[in-house]
């Protein structure tokens, strides 16, 4: 039996807020808008339904969520274009590619960007993000692109202090040196390839008291080594000033994000861009968060938290 799941629609994350913040509550459902995480598509249908004059170009570095939207694609063909990259790499696609033909000549009017796993990402057990299949370790969104190291190959070839350095920054995990520790003495044995083993490995470090907690002794590993393969926090600090020449007036840049390593950059790059008399205005003071109906429908989308930020009418947009 495949551990691939038929592709279904993402829950797409405060999907009604995005759109109120990015359509400044309905006024400006036209023009162009840009889903730079296409996932199941959720997002962008949300602004292709709320108005019958909008154009929306999406994205996605996964292949399968390319073949999977190609149905969304034909279904509001010409108004949505789905373009296969990481969003690291749009600016200068646009500037090269989509500014000569005129495409969103005035600036796009909403940009946002779902910087969650997708739903079909975790419930497919071979990409080997999540613990709950025993599959191969692999954690690579372009799960076809060959020259980005799976998380195998990052877990039986990194050094101990390398491991620690990982789990202890991008997991924020207490007991990175233990588990590195049992890591590297199983790994000398036989090589770490599966999920499972992996799961094992991290529950048996952790002090048998705290094995059977709320969060799973192997949680912030995953997390961890996903962010790691993934080049995830190095694409979003790189990318986020290079979006705002894409804004048109009043044109608003929302990103939500899913934990607080995440979080803490898209706060800090706003606060650095939207300085008092700037160009750009920070519309969430505080992020906005899931409500708890949203909360109970989809447990994932607990720790989302959106920010906004508008470049205003009438100034130069100097970015």
């Amino acid at each position: 039996m495949s551990l691939r799941p038929e592709y279904s629609i993402h829950y797409s994350v405060l999907k009604q807020e995005s759109l109120q913040y990015l359509t400044n509550d309905g006024q400006n459902r036209d023009g162009w808008f840009l889903d730079l995480t296409f996932g199941g598509g959720g997002h962008s249908t949300a602004f292709l339904d709320g108005s019958q004059t909008c154009n929306v170009i999406a994205i996605d570095q996964d292949p399968e969520a390319i073949a999977n939207g190609q149905k969304t694609v034909e279904r509001y063909t010409p108004r949505l274009q789905l373009l296969d990259m990481n969003f690291s790499e749009f600016s200068t696609y646009y500037t090269s590619t989509l500014a000569p033909l005129e495409i969103a000549p005035q600036g796009f009017q909403g940009i946002l960007m779902d910087l969650g796993v997708s739903s079909h990402q975790f419930d497919s057990g071979e990409r080997g993000f999540s613990f709950r299949y025993d599959s191969d370790l692999d954690m690579r969104m372009d799960c076809d692109n060959t020259e980005i190291p799976t998380a195998q190959e990052l877990i039986n070839t990194l050094a101990e202090e390398e491991l620690i350095s990982i789990f202890q920054q991008y997991g924020e995990e207490r007991y990175a040196r233990r588990i590195a520790q049992q890591i590297v003495e199983e790994r000398s044995r036989t090589p770490i390839t599966t999920t499972k083993q992996l799961e094992n490995i991290a529950f048996h470090a952790y002090p048998k008291r705290f094995r059977h907690g709320k969060t799973h002794p192997a949680t912030r590993i995953f997390q961890a080594l996903r962010i790691v393969v993934n080049g995830e926090l190095e694409h979003l600090k790189l990318v986020i000033p290079t979006l705002l020449p894409l804004l048109g007036p009043g044109g608003r840049l929302a990103i939500i994000s899913f934990h607080s390593l995440e979080d803490r950059i898209v706060k800090r790059a706003f606060k650095e861009l939207a300085p008092k008399g700037s160009a750009y205005t920070i519309l969430t003071k505080k992020p906005q968060i899931p409500t708890e109906e949203e909360i109970k429908e989809n447990s994932r989308s607990r720790s989302a938290k959106l920010r906004v930020l508008e470049r205003r009418e009438g100034v130069s947009n100097g970015a």
